[in-house]
């Protein structure tokens, strides 16, 4: 047959419009078939003539093939055959045999080619075996054959009521119809605990089995067949005639029925506000500044409750205040001001979220009503609605075949079949049909339906050339014979196809055909390969496998692959692949089934699952396989714990246990560990071990070690829910073993599980079946929370665009939809819209040149107008408690990056709420900057709990599609590269940049100090986040700082380490991002050097508390190892993030890695350089850069000697400005005045000294690049200080020029000399005083130092030394028990947070720690530490004596 694709085969106007989404349409000619092929005609002709035979000359591993089929109007079924040497099925195992069978029905060929009917084997492709078996053994599977079973809920009777189709193909119908009733349920039947016997069961007729089991049927009909009719009964099955499909409809309604539209606490149709546990170390007396807004009052109320009330208390309070008593808080609800938010009544103020991150004054405003439903609830009438999937996927092709359409195409054939045997004429009618009803049904034609073709033509030439010399009624006795097994065959093809695949119809009587296979269950995995179907070839391989299928996992994957050898190089190039699971539903599938194939390039072999390619979904290339018609079914082994013979371990096995939890995850593990681990599998707990540490190291999947797992498994107790979370990675593919990690997860509150739906998303890929509990675990927590609904929408929409596992996305999205109900599927589809008109939007704007975009995006706004016209209001995808209403035009624009990003402002929807401002990126792939965030806000959240507030401004950023999505615009937010443009050509170089930017927009001390407070913690958190996840591509163009004094890190396309290189040079040199300008800040210019310390601290502080929790981080990342981003994609980047967080250091070794990452990034000259490089591009793209220099004062003085200048000293910075210093000049007189002058003017000052002085010899001047990046301000004050001195002290002609006489003596301010105000982030009054921070520890003769920081040390002299510090373990102070830090140089209050190891310290009573502190070899310094009454494991201050003792 020649088929033709996407066509239309109903020639009928009234039609049409059912077809539009059909994807396997035939052409509709029936008078002519040359009118129906796919172009191999011309081919077929050709090479007619040139085909060898297939028992003499094809050779033996090869395989032939035929074009297109194409039966021509002579009747016969080809006419040629061509070989394009397709591929050899060959094994790489030596062990895997194929059984080519030369002599097996080829389907399509031409009778030159088939082979003689009495060679051929006497099977039938869609036969089934009857017999009995017996003498397997084995616990878990039992051996089953096709029962008789029903269906579905809906009663046939009903059905056929509503819609029967019954048309009659030539006959009346003689063939016994089979019963008719359907099954109630279709959950999984409880599996019974068998061991040692196999149960045979006998096969009977069924009406439906799905794919599991497909029908089988006893044949009524021999070889001399009577005239017996065949009617063609198809019936609806909306919910799919693929059982699998129908089952997960089917659980999905019971799902929703759970949750009925009457009930208000999970039909609230509000968004509530996320909350998290009760914070007490961050709020344990903490009260919240709250203004409430009353519908009936225009001004606000003012209430400052604590952070432990209840929401409803404060409901109560502000109730009884409006002496509104009698009003009930429980029917009252606050929302957030500005948005769709309500706080959760029954839950404590600080519990939420926003309150946990906003210390400001917040607004609420309160409503009343809580009990009546919002606008996104269920209805009533909603409850008792079906879930039909065609309903919700018509538009993605689900239904691949038209019921009506192939009602059509029965009737015409069932029209010229009795004109056929009225007439004996016109076959060419009924073969032009037959093709037809082929091509609709996935292009698949039998070898019964072409064996009848070939004889009814046969017959028909026979009779035109008077070959029957009997009666006519001979002729139309055979003609009756033939056509019926062509009806038949029909019927049959019908039948397997909405078995394979989705339809939403089926046939109610089948007819049977006989079977010849031999009875016999086989022991080893064996089917046979009979067809693939629509590619020019076809074949029968018997394929065994040396595996005994009672070895095999329950959960075992089939992968088909098909190849083809190009004839010119002989290279196999692969052609299409399949796979499938052996055992679904726990039972072997049964006899013959279609799948269809992929055209995609490779399939993934690391994550293959049954969702990976759709087999029951029709594709171009199908292939057929006849499996055994007896089968295996699994059979849940008893687990027989045995461990009373267990001796107590060792306590170094406990401690190597304990070493090896340490890597978090089995992916870590080398094989050697994972035997070691699995050994000592029964001593591993929650106390020493993970779970997933212990599984992961079986070493397989037999039937034994999954017994011994499933037995670990019941006797874990769980330390906490999200230790499941490891389970259901791609690791872990046994349905038992994710089964009790979604019961784990259950234990979640819906705002907890919100934090971890991408991973969940990615999760569902390596479940066995869409019934799975995850699946049921997300549809219903989506019915429970519209903030998981509506996440859960855009993850899935998002999923779609992955190249596998689409479709099984596609149906839980639909379930998604049917859970979520009208309204709220109804905002979906305004969002859709929304992020439509974006996106041409954008399309637009970068297609006009330069100088006309601004223009071609005020044009593209007004369809954002006409939009909001036509819904009036739209939430926002970012985050579903914002509603807009318009746009605002002015406040428009686009970035001029690459990506030429838009910045849209809508209009909130809510009238106290501000307009909201977003952008829309398109062309950049935002799910790895979603997975950042997400990780990061995954990390914040844990500092919250501990008590640790890291002033992190995590903004929000969704993927709508692939490579675009919206990210959140922070207010008032600006890059420090504008900050640093702003200080000038050099302004990355300096030193004051960022001090000098925070104090011109924080003029009060109070917003100055919270300003540098805010900076203070946010950048400490930001360099922990960033390092740990190996954030690169870090400039002053991603790094941004509001006025407040938050600094945050936007643009994570580079993370994991995968820096970008420039000349084989990685751009990122720094571990993270900390600067001598972010130093300057957090230290006041020096003044205040404490600060740093402190800095570390935190640094440490909190990268310790996220190491705590490392297995959870590296969880989140594996189980997104297979989401498609590019820079997460194996174990080495698992490892990466791994070696970042050094779960096997103490925390003390901790502390001191980290302290040498912050001086690394602090002395990391490059990252000034690379901001530099990004400052100057953009001034050049933006404008030419202007001088910032202070202009010098062109006022002259007099020579006068009572007005000379005796010297001039640095005092500090001024109050006015950190820019500015203040300098104390005395005069010959010894009068003093005082002046400030910037370092610019200095540097003014010189220049102009040289021209005026070019023939004298004048000082070095300290320029910028002479300074180093640390301590600069201290460094310079010197310098500056002996520069002065040199010119004042040098020539006198110098000295008393006007240009420095004007210098220091012009603008003199008039303050006396004070301290500078300084913000203090540690101690308010500090010890001036000489002292050293110490931690000692002191664990199995190993004596442990960690040297932390010193204060207020100087040298004799009064300046700063550059120490180091010398340890002397006594009695023994002997060189080799000396112990030495590194020196940290000109710095009075050094941080060092180095370790000092004593090893073989028996005890630590009688011996003295000698400390001295020395700056080279001068002595700054020392004390004696008795050791016995010191304590261990905790920071101390220990003071500093001026002698050793």
């Amino acid at each position: 047959m020649a088929y033709s694709w996407q066509t239309d085969p109903n020639p009928n106007e009234s039609h049409e419009k059912q077809y539009e989404h059909q994807e396997f349409l035939v052409v509709n000619q029936p008078h002519s078939s040359s009118q129906v092929s796919l172009g191999f005609d011309q081919i077929v002709d050709e090479i007619s003539g040139k085909i060898p035979h297939y028992e003499s000359e094809i050779d033996e591993n090869n395989f032939f093939v035929p074009t297109a089929p194409k039966w021509d109007s002579t009747g016969h079924s080809l006419n040629e055959a061509h070989q394009i040497s397709l591929n050899e099925f060959t094994s790489k195992s030596r062990e895997l045999s194929w059984h080519q069978v030369r002599k097996a029905p080829a389907i399509g060929f031409s009778p030159s080619v088939l082979p003689k009917p009495q060679n051929m084997n006497k099977e039938c492709s869609w036969g089934s075996p009857i017999g009995k078996h017996h003498g397997a053994d084995d616990s878990r599977f039992s051996i089953l054959a096709p029962s008789f079973t029903s269906l579905d809920k809906i009663n046939l009777e009903k059905e056929l009521e509503n819609e029967n189709y019954n048309y009659h193909i030539g006959f009346e119908s003689s063939i016994p119809p089979t019963n008719s009733s359907f099954s109630s349920d279709f959950m999984p039947k409880e599996e019974n605990k068998r061991s040692g016997h196999v149960n045979i069961v006998e096969p009977s007729l069924m009406l439906l089995k799905g794919s599991l089991q497909p029908r089988m049927w006893e044949s009524t009909w021999q070889k001399n067949i009577e005239s017996i009719g065949c009617s063609i009964q198809l019936v609806e099955v909306p919910q799919s005639s693929n059982t699998s499909l129908a089952s997960f409809c089917n659980k999905v309604k019971k799902i929703r029925e759970r949750y009925h539209a009457a009930d208000v606490n999970f039909n609230s149709g509000k968004i509530w506000s996320t909350t998290t546990a009760f914070p007490y170390q961050l709020f344990s007396k903490t009260k919240f500044n709250i203004h409430i807004f009353i519908d009936n009052s225009t001004q606000p109320l003012h209430f400052m409750p604590c952070a432990n009330d209840l929401v409803k208390d404060l409901i109560a309070e502000i109730l009884h205040f409006c002496t509104n008593d009698q009003l009930l808080p429980k029917d009252h609800i606050l929302s957030v001001c500005g948005s769709e938010e309500f706080l959760q009544n029954d839950h404590c103020l600080g519990s939420h979220k926003m309150f946990q991150k906003d210390k400001s004054v917040i607004q609420l405003h309160l409503q009343k009503s809580r009990e009546a439903p919002g606008k996104l609830s269920r209805k009533h009438e909603e409850d008792h609605s079906q879930f039909y999937l065609n309903q919700l996927l018509e538009f993605m092709h689900i239904w691949k075949v038209s019921r009506q359409c192939l009602l059509t195409l029965i009737r015409k054939y069932d029209f010229h079949l009795k004109y056929l045997l009225k007439t004996q004429e016109n076959v060419d009618n009924i073969i032009e049909e037959v093709k037809k009803i082929c091509s609709v049904l996935g292009c698949v034609e039998t070898k019964q339906i072409t064996d009848a073709v070939n004889e009814l033509s046969l017959i028909l030439q026979r009779k035109a050339e008077n070959f029957y010399q009997s009666s006519e009624t001979s002729a139309k006795g055979l003609i009756e014979k033939v056509t019926t097994e062509l009806s038949t065959s029909i019927y049959q093809l019908i039948n397997v196809y909405c078995n394979s695949f989705y339809a939403d119809f089926q046939p109610v009587n089948v007819p049977r055909c006989i079977s010849y296979l031999n009875p016999g269950l086989p022991s080893h995995l064996s089917f046979t390969v009979y067809a693939a179907h629509n590619i020019p070839e076809t074949w029968v391989h018997r394929i065994n496998f040396p595996l005994e299928i009672k070895s095999l996992p329950r959960e075992s994957m089939l992968t088909v692959k098909l190849f083809g050898i190009a004839c010119a190089t002989n290279n196999a190039n692969l052609l299409a692949w399949t796979c499938l699971p052996l055992f679904p539903k726990e039972k072997s599938i049964l006899g013959s089934m279609l799948f269809s194939m992929t055209l995609q390039s490779e399939p993934p072999i690391e994550m293959i699952a049954p969702g990976v390619w759709d087999v029951s979904q029709p594709s171009p290339v199908t292939l057929q396989i006849d499996f055994p018609a007896t089968g295996w079914e699994y059979m849940k082994p008893d687990s027989e714990e045995n461990r009373s013979n267990l001796e107590e371990p060792l306590k170094e096995c406990i401690k190597h246990i304990a070493r090896l939890s340490q890597k978090q995850t089995p992916l870590l593990l080398s094989e050697e560990k994972k035997r070691y681990l699995w050994f000592y599998r029964f001593y591993c707990n929650n106390e020493n071990c993970s779970l997933p540490l212990v599984l992961g190291s079986a070493p397989g999947w037999d039937e034994r070690t999954v017994s011994e797992m499933h037995t670990i498994l019941r006797r874990w107790t769980f330390s906490q829910p999200l230790e499941a979370l490891g389970l259901l990675t791609s690791s872990f593919p046994d349905q038992e073993i994710r089964k009790v990690a979604v019961q784990q997860l259950d234990n979640l509150l819906n705002d907890e599980l919100l934090e971890y739906l991408p991973q969940l998303v990615q999760a569902v890929k390596f479940e066995w079946n869409l019934e799975s509990p995850l699946v049921q675990l997300l549809l219903h927590r989506s019915l429970q929370s519209i903030q998981v609904a509506h996440r859960l929408y855009w993850l899935l929409k998002n999923a779609e665009n992955e190249a596998y596992f689409k479709s099984w996305y596609q149906k839980l999205l639909a379930a998604l939809q049917f859970c979520a109900g009208k309204a709220l599927n109804d905002e979906f589809s305004k969002e859709q819209k929304l992020i439509k008109i974006l996106g041409d939007i954008g399309e637009k704007v970068k297609s006009a040149s330069d100088h006309q975009r601004q223009e071609a995006l005020k044009k593209e706004i007004s369809r954002l107008e006409e939009f909001f016209q036509d819904v009036n209001t739209c939430h926002l995808p970012l985050n579903p408690a914002l509603c807009i209403k318009g746009i605002d035009h002015d406040a428009c624009s686009y970035f001029t990056s690459n990506a030429l990003p838009l910045k849209i402002t809508f209009i909130n929807a809510n009238p106290m709420g501000k307009n909201i401002s977003i952008i829309f990126k398109a062309g950049d792939d935002l799910r790895q900057d979603m997975l950042v965030l997400q990780i990061i806000q995954v990390m914040d959240n844990i500092w919250l709990q501990e008590g640790l507030d890291m002033q992190m401004i995590i903004y929000r950023c969704l993927s709508t599609g692939k490579d675009q999505g919206l990210v959140q615009m922070v207010p008032d937010a600006v890059t420090l590269a504008k900050i640093h443009r702003h200080s000038g050509l050099i302004g990355p170089l300096k030193e004051n940049t960022i001090k000098k930017w925070f104090s011109q927009h924080n003029h009060l001390k109070a917003d100055y100090e919270k300003a540098l407070r805010n900076f203070f913690y946010s950048c400490a958190g930001w360099c922990v986040v960033t390092f740990i996840l190996g954030v690169c591509d870090r400039h002053n163009d991603n790094i941004m700082l509001t006025k407040s004094g938050h600094m945050f890190h936007i643009d994570f396309g580079k993370f994991l380490g995968h820096a970008q290189t420039f000349g084989g040079i990685k751009r990122d040199r720094a571990p993270f991002i900390f600067t001598s300008e972010m130093d300057y800040f957090i230290t006041e210019g020096g003044k205040n050097p404490q600060h740093f310390q402190d800095f570390v601290e935190l640094c440490c502080r909190a990268y310790n508390i996220i190491r705590k929790h490392s297995q959870l981080l590296l969880n989140l990342l594996e189980m997104m190892l297979y989401a498609g981003l590019p820079e997460l994609s194996g174990i080495q980047d698992l490892k990466y993030v791994y070696n970042n967080l050094r779960p096997q250091d103490t925390d003390l070794e901790a502390t001191s890695h980290f302290t040498k990452k912050i001086k690394e990034s602090l002395e990391c000259f490059p990252v000034k350089l690379n901001n530099l490089i990004h400052t100057l591009a953009q001034m050049s793209a933006i404008s030419p850069a202007r001088s910032t220099s202070q202009t010098f004062p062109q006022e002259s003085c007099l020579l006068s000697t009572t007005r000379s200048i005796e010297r001039a000293t640095i005092l500090g910075f001024s109050k006015k400005s950190s820019n500015l210093y203040l300098i104390q000049v005395t005069h010959s007189n010894n009068e003093t005045s005082l002046t400030e002058k910037s370092f610019e003017q200095f540097s003014k000052l010189h220049s102009q000294l040289q021209k005026q002085f070019a023939s004298l010899t004048l000082p070095e001047f300290p320029h910028w690049w002479h300074l180093p990046f640390t301590n600069s301000d201290h460094r310079r004050f010197r310098d500056l200080n002996h520069y002065m001195e040199q010119i004042l002290n040098g020539s006198h002609e110098v000295t008393n020029s006007d240009c420095v006489l004007s210098f220091f003596l012009s603008e003199a301010v008039q303050q006396t000399v004070e301290e500078s105000s300084l913000v203090y982030l540690g101690e308010k009054f500090p010890d001036k005083k000489p002292k050293v921070q110490l931690v000692i520890s002191y664990e199995d003769v190993k004596l442990t130092i960690l040297v932390k920081h010193m204060k207020n040390i100087h040298l004799p002299d009064g300046s700063a030394p550059s120490a180091h510090v010398e340890f002397y373990l006594l009695p023994y102070p002997s060189e080799v028990r000396r112990r030495k830090t590194k020196s940290v140089p000109k710095c009075t209050d050094p941080t060092y947070n180095e370790i000092v190891v004593y090893d073989e310290v028996t005890e630590l009573q009688g011996h003295v720690l000698m400390l001295i502190v020395k700056s080279k070899t001068v002595f700054v310094g020392a004390i004696n530490i008795r050791l016995c009454s010191v304590p261990l494991d905790e920071e101390k201050w220990y003071p500093l004596g001026n002698s050793i003792i």
